[in-house]
């Protein structure tokens, strides 16, 4: 059975009913920043989805080809993150969502190491024929 972030990390990705402190390790992600309004079609935040997931299933499907990670195993890509935020604004103006700041993020397995990111990134921009360079490498300790 294919390991499952969702489960195994429960207090990260299922909230309890009351609010709580959580301490969240540090971890690493494939990340795309940028800005704008989420709710534009073809838009830049629809975009980045795109890029975010391309690499997440690249590296997730590496099994089945030639570039074998180190201490792979199996699991389930885990669910898509954000941070969002907006520039000279107290709290969130939602009137004005062109003005969102966001860095949207998938979580990595602890396995993939800077240098198989990188190799997903070249292997997802050949096989899609899509420019992947705007993803990047991110370790976040909150």
């Amino acid at each position: 059975m294919a390991f499952d972030f969702k489960k195994e990390y429960k207090e990260f990705y299922m909230p309890k009913n009351k609010p709580g402190i959580v301490t969240v390790p540090s971890m690493n992600y494939i990340a795309v920043r940028g800005q704008g309004d989420p709710n534009q079609e073809d838009g830049e935040y629809k975009q980045s989805i795109a890029l975010l997931y391309g690499i997440a299933f690249t590296i997730k499907m590496s099994k089945m080809g030639d570039n074998r990670i180190d201490g792979y195993f199996d699991y389930v890509v885990p669910p898509l993150e954000g941070f969002w935020w907006q520039d000279g604004i107290q709290g969130i103006d939602y009137a004005r969502k062109d003005a969102f700041q966001w860095i949207s993020v998938i979580r990595l397995p602890d396995f993939v190491t800077a240098d198989d990111f990188a190799w997903a990134v070249e292997e997802a921009t050949r096989k899609k024929k899509t420019d992947f360079s705007r993803a990047e490498f991110l370790t976040y300790d909150e």
